[in-house]
């Protein structure tokens, strides 16, 4: 019996019933045959050896794909545990997923200890048993003999695991002499994994839960050869020295203090600079714009959060309620509510239309102590927050104009790689997940999408993933070493001007509800300069750095004229500090050097005879001598244009 394979290309195949994906890569290419670690099948990420019975969508995964990547590190880590197991005899296993840019495995070793000596060994057997070409082999078997094989070997970890799972639904999978109870997928054999690196061994409570075992827990990191290992490697190194809370320490960013209470971060005036610095580039670009400034409170009483839907469904991110007088109040997690209710404060019209309001707004959220991250992951956060009230026809223009916005923020900050991602509903769940709209559904998707491709923006499409009342678009950007942040998040929202009954008149002199945007280009204060202290290692462009010049007399006795190079600077509104330290020059620019301060101007007798100074740059060295309205004018111009330099 024959089936119908449909290729990306919506080109349609016929094979016959079990083809494999690898089997049909081969019947296009060996050379892509050789190239594919998985395949989607239908929309579901499969093994390419697993056989199609029926007709089906195909798209081969390769190394490029990250569904590739992710199945390719989950059977490095099937690798690892096979070494593990030779190893260290009697060992038994938890979980061994893929994250991000590698794996891990959590192990119960007995009365046995792994130290980073031992990471070596099984690195070295990993090596020998990947190059025995083992196929991972995809086995599915009934509740009951998974129950006996795992009872037979003891194993309680994976007879926990097979409590919460059904027959039709379970399966094993073994390479070499290693076999787990594992969902899948996995690439075809082992020969793929070329360079593996184990990074660290650490305790991870079973579940998670302190009151349960400690189990050790082994990361890694694999390539399919070891030329990107190593690039892999070296980004890591210079990571950590770009590292947010490092270098937010050094420079006198942020700071946190455990009397003021985990994720709250205490803000320095090296650090408020910045907020100010980007506060008033977001209230300029929000100006040019039309947007109207406003400012809601910290707290609201529990009747809005419920008309809004958050509570009860959004209860477990947002702080515990305080009661007043009988009522209850909790601390803002979201400034959409407040800014639903300043639209419906006053009557609108269709002419009134589009009304964009912005805010700074401060939200809190009770993120999980095990998930606060530095500025990255924070339970107070200040967020670039607006939303365009506007009709159908206004949409795709308002829609463009916020991509347009994050543009020019990407040019503004030097970020040359982005993407936005799609997020899609799924008609199935309609009424359930997604609020039973499906004309609407179908309308806003393909104006959000249609602006996207008119703007020439790349972006990735994820079915499932929208929010509950219309599409959104998660941005995507990567630091200038390659490392992935989520930036903030764009929302099309045809349900809250229902539920808060907002209105306008229409030309027909007809009530009708807007549709609402929800967008945040410059994301938090938070992520945001945790973001840029990594992007930029510190070393902020001038018109953003807390100290833009820094002024460096050669010896004391000309320290008169450094202050009045300081009173001109600071006239032009420039930031300038003068260093009056008693310390020779050269150790003077290395301090300077290290605080990373755009700009140094030195001199001594023969400077200022000329009414000059000698300028040096940050990274570049000597620029050369230069009279001081010379250089007030340079930076000034700089400064203004807020330039990436």
């Amino acid at each position: 019996m024959s089936i119908k394979i449909t290729l990306p290309d919506a080109s349609v195949r016929e094979y016959e019933q079990g083809i494999t994906a690898l089997e049909v890569a081969k019947s296009i290419s060996e050379g892509l045959a050789r190239k594919v670690l998985a395949a989607n099948i239908n929309g579901e990420v499969w093994d390419a050896t697993r056989a199609i019975n029926n007709d089906a969508s195909l798209k081969l995964l390769t190394w490029d794909d990250a569904d590739a990547k992710s199945t390719f590190r989950h059977s490095t880590a099937h690798l690892m545990a096979e070494a593990v197991e030779t190893l260290f005899p009697g060992v038994k296993f938890w979980v061994g997923p893929a994250v991000e840019a590698g794996f891990y495995y959590d192990m119960d070793l007995g009365n046995k200890v792994m130290t980073e000596d031992d990471l070596v060994l099984v690195e070295k057997k990993m090596a020998e048993l990947a190059k025995k070409n083992s196929a991972f082999i995809r086995k599915e078997i009934s509740k009951t003999d998974a129950l006996n094989y795992f009872t037979e070997k003891g194993d309680e970890y994976k007879l926990d695991l097979l409590q919460n799972l059904e027959d039709g639904g379970i399966t094993l999978y073994s390479q070499g002499e290693f076999t787990d109870l594992c969902r899948g997928p996995h690439i075809p054999n082992t020969s793929f994994i070329k360079a593996v690196k184990l990074m660290s061994v650490a305790g991870a409570y079973w579940k998670g839960d302190e009151k349960n075992k400690q189990l050790t827990r082994v990361y890694g990191i694999s390539f399919p050869n070891q030329k990107e290992l190593d690039e892999h490697l070296l980004m890591l190194e210079e990571a950590k020295k770009r590292d947010h809370r490092k270098l937010g320490k050094e420079l006198g960013i942020f700071t946190m203090d455990d009397d003021v209470g985990q994720g709250l971060p205490l803000w320095m005036p090296n650090g408020t600079i910045i907020i100010e610095e980007l506060e008033k580039l977001a209230k300029e670009t929000e100006n040019a714009a039309g947007y109207k400034r406003v400012v809601t409170p910290h707290i609201a009483k529990e009747s809005m959060y419920l008309t809004s839907g958050h509570l009860p469904y959004y209860a477990d991110s947002m702080f515990p309620p305080m009661e007043l007088d009988g009522t209850k109040y909790y601390l803002k997690a979201m400034n959409c509510p407040h800014h639903h209710k300043i639209f419906d404060a006053e009557p609108k019209s269709y002419k009134d239309l589009p009304y964009r309001i912005a805010e700074y707004g401060t939200c809190y959220r009770y993120e999980q102590s095990g998930e606060l991250f530095g500025l990255m992951r924070v339970r107070c956060l200040h967020m670039n927050d607006a939303h365009i009230y506007c009709n159908r026809e206004q949409f795709a223009q308002e829609f463009r104009a916020v991509n347009e916005m994050y543009i020019k923020y990407f040019k503004i900050f030097g970020v040359d790689k982005y993407v936005m991602r799609l997020s899609l509903h799924d008609p199935a769940k309609l009424g359930q997940k997604y609020v039973n709209e499906p004309e609407l559904w179908q309308e806003t998707e393909t104006m959000v999408r249609n602006a996207l491709i008119d703007l020439e923006i790349p972006y990735v499409e994820v079915m499932d993933e929208a929010a509950f009342y219309g599409p959104k678009i998660d941005v995507q950007i990567w630091s200038a070493i390659g490392r992935e942040f989520t930036l903030a998040t764009n929302q099309v929202d045809f349900n809250s001007g229902n539920k808060f009954k907002l209105s306008f008149t229409n030309k027909d002199n007809v009530p009708e509800v807007p549709l609402i945007i929800h967008r945040a280009p410059l994301g938090t204060h938070e992520r945001f300069i945790g973001f840029l202290l990594e992007h930029y290692a510190g070393k902020f462009p001038a018109w953003l750095a807390p100290l833009q010049v820094k002024i460096l007399p050669i010896s004391d006795k000309f320290m008169d004229y450094g202050l009045g190079v300081l009173e001109k600077l600071k006239a032009a509104g420039i930031r300038a500090e003068i260093d009056d330290r008693n310390e020779k020059i050269g150790k003077k620019i290395r301090d300077t050097e290290l605080a990373r301060v755009p700009y140094m101007l030195v001199f001594g007798e023969k400077e200022i005879e000329a009414n000059a100074v000698a300028v040096r740059k940050q990274g570049k060295g000597d620029q050369g001598v230069k009279d001081m309205e010379e250089f007030i004018n340079e930076i000034s111009e700089e400064i203004k244009e807020r330039r990436a330099e």
